[in-house]
This record gives C-alpha cells, sequence and structure tokens, in this order.
C-alpha cells in the first residue's frame, strides 16, 4: 500500500471516529428513551435498551403538554422563516445588482451587528416589543426571531445573486420587465437552493431557540415552545430522565427529518453563495 493510500485510509477512519463520537449523544438519548428507570441509571453510557418501553414517548407527549408547546413551536417557525426568507431575499437582490454611496461602509457596519451577543441587545428589545403591545405573545417572538437572522441570510442571498450570470436580467429587461419583475419573474425562482438554505438555517435556529421564547412569554406559560417544555421534567428534587430523553427525542425528530429532506438544496445553496 503505497504511503497516499496511507494517508487516505487513516483520514476515512479519522472521520468516520470523529463521526461517530458526535452522533453518540443522539444515540445515547435515543436508546435512553425507551429504557426503564432502573435500567436507565445501570446501564450507564450503554445506549441499547434492555426492554424497549414506548410508553415513554406518550408519558412524555402528556405530562409536559407536548401538544401545546409542539403548535406553538411549528407556528412560531413557520412565521419565522416566511419573515425571514421575504425580507433577506429582497435585501440581497438590491444589495446584489445596486450600486450607492456608502455601499461598503454600509456593508460593514451591517456585518458587525453579527458580532452582537444577544445577551447586549435582549434588553431595549423587550422594552421596544412592551411598548408596541406585542409582549407575551407569538408575534413577539416570532419578529425577534426572524430579526436575529436577516443579516446572515441578506448576505447568503447577496453573495447567491451576484453569482448568477447578468445576461438573464438584461434579456428580461429587453423584453419590458422593470427591476421587480425581473426579481419576481426571474432570479427569485432561480434562487431555490438558497431559499431552501436560509429557510433551513432558520428553522433549526427558530426551533431550537431557548432563551428568546423563554424571555418573550414570561407572563404566558401556554405559549412556551418544545425547548422550555423540557424543563417539565425536572423538579426540584429530582428528573424524570427516561421522559427527559424521550421529550429530546421528540424535539429534534421534526428538524432532523427537514434536514435530511433539504440537504441537497442546502449544499448547493453554500456552494453558490461562497462562488463569490
Amino acid at each position: 500500500m503505497t504511503g497516499r493510500r496511507v494517508v487516505t485510509v487513516m483520514t476515512h477512519v479519522a472521520l468516520l471516529v470523529s463521526g461517530l463520537a458526535w452522533l453518540y449523544p443522539l444515540f445515547w438519548a435515543l436508546g435512553s428513551s425507551l429504557k426503564s428507570d432502573d435500567d436507565f441509571f445501570t446501564d450507564g453510557l450503554n445506549p441499547m435498551p434492555s426492554h424497549f418501553l414506548w410508553a415513554n414517548y406518550l408519558n412524555a407527549w402528556q405530562e409536559a403538554s407536548f401538544g401545546r408547546y409542539f403548535m406553538n413551536t411549528i407556528l412560531i417557525t413557520v412565521g419565522t422563516v416566511v419573515i425571514t426568507l421575504v425580507v433577506t431575499s429582497c435585501a440581497g437582490y438590491v444589495l446584489a445588482r445596486t450600486r450607492f454611496p456608502g455601499r461598503g461602509f454600509f456593508l460593514g457596519l451591517v456585518s458587525a451587528t453579527l458580532f452582537l451577543p444577544h445577551g447586549y441587545t435582549i434588553i431595549p428589545v423587550f422594552d421596544l416589543m412592551q411598548r408596541v403591545h406585542l409582549l407575551n405573545s407569538l408575534w413577539s417572538v416570532i419578529i425577534v426571531q426572524a430579526s436575529g437572522g436577516v443579516v446572515f441570510g441578506t448576505f447568503l442571498f447577496m453573495g447567491y445573486f451576484m453569482a448568477i450570470d447578468k445576461e438573464l436580467e438584461d434579456a428580461a429587461q429587453v423584453d419590458g420587465a422593470n427591476f421587480h419583475q425581473t426579481f419576481a419573474r426571474i432570479m427569485l425562482p432561480l434562487s431555490g437552493p438558497m431559499l431552501a438554505t436560509v429557510g433551513l438555517f432558520t428553522a433549526i435556529t427558530a426551533w431550537n431557540s431557548f432563551f428568546i421564547p423563554l424571555v418573550f412569554t414570561l407572563g404566558r406559560p401556554e405559549l412556551r415552545t418544545l425547548a422550555i417544555g423540557m424543563y417539565a421534567f425536572i423538579g426540584e428534587n429530582s428528573t424524570e430522565w427516561t421522559l427527559l430523553c424521550a421529550g429530546t427525542v421528540i424535539t429534534l425528530a421534526p428538524i432532523i427529518l427537514l434536514f435530511v429532506l433539504l440537504q441537497r438544496f442546502f449544499v448547493n445553496g453554500l456552494a453558490g453563495a461562497v462562488k463569490q
């Protein structure tokens, strides 16, 4: 075996081991969600249950009011994705195809906001939501979640539109299309992979978010999401670990399924965005 072949095999082995180590916590949670309380403590790090207790999922769904939290999470995720895609696709196209004085400074200033931690901005945002009477509502969570992903999504769309041949727009303008018609009828349909990429990024963030839904629904616990509902299994003196694992699997399953369905568009969208 040549030296190059050895390096290739070693690289694949290292990547395989790293992948399994990365996935082990998920396998452990999946196996533990099907164990009894006694087996959970006696099996230790062994993810395989000796007996499969599917009733843990039913108990987790009923004890933590997961039905209501599940619907809240879906509404927040769908609303956040729709608002983010509309705003970022329009902003990304304008920034990719127009030139105006101070454009470079504006882009630098906007990109700097990516590095601001949420903890520093949560108080003024909370005060703003209170003044517009949206606090303790799903709209407050949706608006705040969507605003947090606008800059990142806009830059992804800008890079993607810049990679598309401008002759397509010139041909559309020759046929009589104006700026807005060119975007709606030509450029937006071509940005399917980027729509899937930004939509998936936004959906994952909104689905798993804990801090923002907690803060903006403090006065109405019935509006909380799945991530916050997991705390129902953690008591003052004890924790229902098997139900907590079952709740974790219920929470993660939809977003993993979404990624599996959209992964082809996700990879194509990222490739188009970084081409520039």
